[in-house]
């Protein structure tokens, strides 16, 4: 109890110093502060337009969260979850583009199975990246972004190429789904009430995996010690693997969920940094769960807010990628720069 309640200063103190930095920032590029400040939050939380937007993004955010907490517990650093989120989105569109609606299966099994199949290839494409780590020796860092381009050129290739619009070729993505498979609809807006719903299972599942069964204690042993672990029978290949397949099936199923909730269609570019910026929430939340939520609601704000800004104070919207940065790098030098119980900082 006295450590937990030891920690509020130092988290009171990060906080403070991460506000600072980024007021500073904003006089620095010629933003009014506080002005540009509430113009974001109102962006994002302001009107129930912008909560749905808000909650449209949160629901990648929260899913690609839970899935890299998996990774981080294998001190894995999946960096292609990017390309993951891209190829379960192109293995959704595929099947549902293939489906047969009001002709074949019920609507809701080719929603599952639209669902089912952007999971696989998810997982699919982390399994790419994890053989190279396991029997290849290459860093899933590296491996990871080569991936990711990969996956970029592909949708890119299929939206201008074989699923063009009939008659024409479109960067505003392929042809739209038929309505029958797409998720329910919250209060009549494009946003689906099912997305919500998954990654909350999934944050959930995730939880109780690292923190309440033995998969979660090996993962914490081949992160702390490898070759320990192979001594005691734990096979850490086989584990990272486990993770990185976890980890990408989580991730292609955002990518499915904004294929059949959102977006109803391949887009270019569909995973939307989304699995960048659920890296800075992780990090922000220090690998701490009950704190993931709450971190991806932050960049959830941030994402939508910005757009307000080109809008109202005439500012560029990529500044919010400006503060998204600082407020972590400043978070995590406030943390180690405030001392420890029982010693200095560290």
């Amino acid at each position: 109890m006295t450590a937990r309640l030891g920690l509020l200063p130092r988290a009171g103190f990060a906080a403070l110093a991460a506000l600072g930095v980024t007021l500073l920032i904003l006089v620095a590029a010629g933003a009014p502060p506080l002005s540009t400040l509430a113009v974001m939050l109102d962006g994002g939380l302001g009107s129930q337009a912008a909560l749905l937007r808000t909650l449209a993004a949160f629901t990648p955010l929260l899913l690609c969260g839970a899935a890299l907490c998996v990774t981080f517990a294998a001190n894995l650093w999946n960096i292609g979850v990017e390309g993951q989120i891209t190829l379960g989105a192109i293995c959704c569109q595929g099947y549902l583009r293939a489906a047969d609606p009001g002709g074949g299966l019920p609507a809701a099994l080719d929603l599952a199975l639209g669902l089912g199949f952007g999971a696989l290839g998810g997982l699919a494409w982390a399994l790419v990246s994890g053989v190279l780590r396991t029997h290849g020796r290459v860093h899933e860092i590296f491996s990871g972004l080569g991936l990711n381009f990969v996956a970029m050129g592909a949708s890119l290739w299929l939206i201008l190429g074989p699923w063009k619009r009939p008659g024409m070729a479109s960067m505003s993505g392929t042809e739209t789904l038929p309505a029958a498979v797409w998720l329910p609809a919250l209060g009549g807006r494009p946003m689906s009430t099912v997305g919500p719903i998954l990654a909350a299972i999934a944050f959930a599942a995730v939880a109780w995996l690292l923190t309440r069964t033995f998969f979660g204690l090996t993962l914490s042993a081949v992160r702390q010690n490898p070759l320990a672990a192979t001594r005691l029978g734990l096979r850490p290949k086989a584990r990272i693997l486990a993770a990185m397949g976890l980890c990408g099936a989580l991730a292609g199923l955002s990518g499915a969920v904004l294929v059949a909730g959102l977006y109803h269609r391949l887009i270019p570019s569909i995973s939307g940094n989304y699995g960048y910026t659920a890296i800075l929430a992780v990090l922000l939340a220090s690998g701490s769960l009950p704190a993931l939520p709450l971190a991806c609601l932050f960049f959830a704000v941030l994402t939508v807010g910005s757009i307000q800004l080109p809008l109202s104070l005439t500012l560029d919207s990529s500044l919010a990628g400006v503060i998204q940065g600082v407020l972590v790098l400043t978070l995590f030098a406030a943390r180690r720069a405030w001392p420890r119980h029982g010693g200095g900082a560290k």
